[in-house]
């Protein structure tokens, strides 16, 4: 038996094409009207995972009554059934609201009965089992499958991409124009500046502006902020961090940032291409307490500026994107420097690692 997890409102197109692999088998679709999940009644998971619509496919080891008792007495048959392991996580999903525990109670007692059982240490990120408890109404499903089977978007191999984000301080001049247009481009500044985390969001403008246009746009951002924040906090596992927004004057700003540990960016068409001062960012980069970036809006940079910065990069040459994408598309550029000298750095440490030791 095979518990299968898709897209909602996918079900039935899962089921037919799994019956097309499997032949004439008996496929549950929608088990208790829950929408997402199929119960196929068959072992061949292989042939289950050719179908792109199956986001998830779990080998059943047992079927028991949704009982936390009945549930934490498999646990002797779940530790033989998944072999040697080191380390293992119990995740379960409750649908059914007549059940007298939660689904942290099943975590909490199965993996306890495991751990003693087995003497595997409980790791919730990187497991190397993964015990899936999947309960509909008074049915429960258990299986195991490989902690690498699990889609995981922090890993040990990946380089933490918050850290560098987290020394970025993104000064943007504000769009100010009508006041809906400057409101909808403030939001949309706001949301991307609250996803990537940084240190700081610095509005600057550099020149009387209208106090109402301002107001608008400062609106926006905040409104696009708060939205971000509030699926940051839903998604994610970790902790999130709200991003400061300050105003301040733009030339005030550039004295203010113009610090010996600083590296000052600024982005406009008559700069660099990115490939062509790498090597030298990737230098910077490594010595950096602040990388803070400058930006325009409809209205260029002050070309004043420009003596203060210590790098001056054309991102998209012959190409000029709108305001609200300067965010993203300054961060994704840098952040692949970034990467770049990490993936340097660990390369060195391995060499000195491996010179010391001979």
């Amino acid at each position: 038996m095979i518990f299968v997890k898709t897209q909602r409102g996918l079900e039935y197109i899962a089921a037919s094409h799994i019956k097309d692999k499997l032949g004439d088998v008996k496929v549950e679709v929608r088990p208790a009207g829950y929408l997402g999940i199929l119960i196929v009644h068959s072992d061949d998971i292989e042939k289950v995972k050719e179908v792109p619509e199956v986001e998830r496919a779990i080998p059943v080891l047992f079927e028991v009554k949704s009982d936390l008792n009945e549930i934490v007495s498999k646990a002797e048959d779940v530790v033989k059934a998944m072999g040697e392991f080191k380390s293992f996580a119990v995740r379960t999903t409750r649908r059914g609201l007549k059940h007298d525990f939660t689904s942290t109670d099943v975590n909490i007692e199965l993996g306890r009965r495991i751990q003693e059982l087995s003497g595997a240490d409980v790791d919730l990120n990187f497991p190397e089992k993964a015990v899936y408890v999947e309960i509909v109404n008074e049915r429960t499903f258990i299986g195991v499958i490989d902690g690498k089977e699990e889609h995981k978007k922090y890993t040990p191999e990946k380089i933490d991409s918050t850290k560098f984000f987290g020394k970025i301080s993104f000064v943007q001049m504000p769009y100010l124009e009508d006041l809906r247009g400057a409101k909808q481009i403030g939001e949309r500044i706001g949301r991307a500046a609250q996803s990537f985390e940084i240190k700081e969001l610095i509005i600057a403008p550099y020149n009387y502006v209208n106090a109402y246009e301002l107001l608008e746009f400062l609106k926006g951002v905040r409104r696009g902020q708060i939205a971000r924040l509030k699926i940051q906090k839903k998604s994610y596992s970790r902790e999130v961090r709200e991003v400061p927004v300050y105003v301040h004057d733009l030339y005030q700003t550039v004295r203010d940032k113009k610090r010996r540990r600083n590296v000052l960016i600024v982005t406009d068409p008559t700069g660099k291409q990115l490939s062509d001062i790498k090597e030298d960012l990737k230098k910077a980069f490594r010595r950096a307490d602040e990388i803070v970036v400058f930006a325009g809006s409809r209205v260029g940079l002050p070309k004043g500026i420009f003596r203060f910065a210590d790098f001056v990069i054309d991102l998209t040459p012959y190409i000029t994107f709108a305001t609200e994408h300067t965010i993203p598309t300054t961060l994704i550029a840098l952040l692949d420097v970034y990467e770049e000298l990490e993936k340097e750095l660990k390369e060195e440490g391995k060499s000195n690692s491996e010179s010391s030791s001979d």
